[in-house]
């Protein structure tokens, strides 16, 4: 059974940064897929970045050049450095892993952006 507990969010004023972590229990490398998405309530959850286990990354156009998302193997553990947020970036962020069409999700984390 995989697991995912995220961490790092919170409140932050426009403008700021959060760093979330995403750990995983057991090793990383057997993911084919990592990714963070988030979700307002009465929207669908959205991809923000995600992760190939090659190191190929993606971004949704509203978060390019401001979030980066990065893994550490030896950690068993996915980040996404947020800089430059924004209100619009208030959500509850997810953590996905998946492998052999298997898809794993952590309980989230609250992200709260002021203005």
């Amino acid at each position: 059974q995989v697991q995912l507990v995220e961490s790092g969010g919170g409140l932050v004023q426009a403008g700021g940064s959060l760093r979330l972590s995403c750990v995983a229990s057991g090793s990383i490398f057997r993911f084919d897929f990592m990714g963070w998405y988030r979700q307002v309530p009465g929207k669908q959850r959205e991809l923000v970045a995600g992760i190939s286990s090659g190191g190929g990354t993606s971004y949704a156009n509203s978060v390019k050049g401001r979030f980066t998302i990065s893994r550490d193997n030896a950690k068993n553990t996915v980040y996404l450095q947020m800089n430059s947020l924004e209100p619009e970036d208030t959500a509850t962020y997810y953590c996905k892993a998946a492998v052999y069409g298997t898809h794993y999700w952590g309980q989230g984390t609250q992200v709260t952006v002021s203005s």
